[in-house]
């Protein structure tokens, strides 16, 4: 079934930064997923984990339950614990592969009744409604994978897009 109009967009941008956070992030060691520039900075582990706690939120708004024990890490406004209390990268990888597919199954199978409906929390909305909270949370998941991207170049690592 095609991805309805009003989330097209959205789901296109899910399906590039599924493959794209796969492979900015496959040549990375384990001590580089958690190294950060300075004390205030997210490292590459939590960013991955935030989008992939973001992904849950998302599968949930569209009826699909998904999960993982330690999400909670990396809800909003988390902060950092020690290294030892995060998943390990493959265990991360595996999440954002299961979630990367669930994602556009949902996407593709959205009622439009259910993408018409009125948002009133959460996440904004730029129309109002939960179509408008989908699109905002694929701009979210760009976001954060830009903020990986930067990390990876501080890292030493090239770039994946020039």
């Amino acid at each position: 079934m095609p991805v309805p109009a009003v989330i097209a967009a959205a789901a296109e941008n899910y399906r590039f930064n599924s493959g794209f956070l796969t492979k900015m992030v496959s040549d990375l060691t384990a001590e580089e997923w958690m190294k950060r520039p300075d004390e205030k900075s997210n490292h590459i582990a939590w960013i991955v984990g935030h989008v992939i706690w973001t992904r849950k939120a998302l599968l949930t708004r569209l009826g699909t339950t998904w999960s993982q024990p330690w999400l909670d890490l990396f809800k909003r406004g988390a902060q950092l614990g020690d290294d030892a209390a995060y998943p390990t990268s493959a265990a991360m990888l595996e999440a954002w592969e299961e979630t990367a597919k669930l994602v556009a199954t949902a996407l593709e199978n959205a009622p439009e009744e259910l993408l018409a409906t009125p948002s009133t929390q959460g996440p904004p909305s730029a129309d109002g409604k939960v179509s408008g909270v989908i699109n905002f949370l694929a701009i979210h998941e760009t976001y954060h994978l830009g903020q990986a991207s930067y990390l990876r170049g501080w890292l030493g690592h090239k770039g994946l897009m020039g």
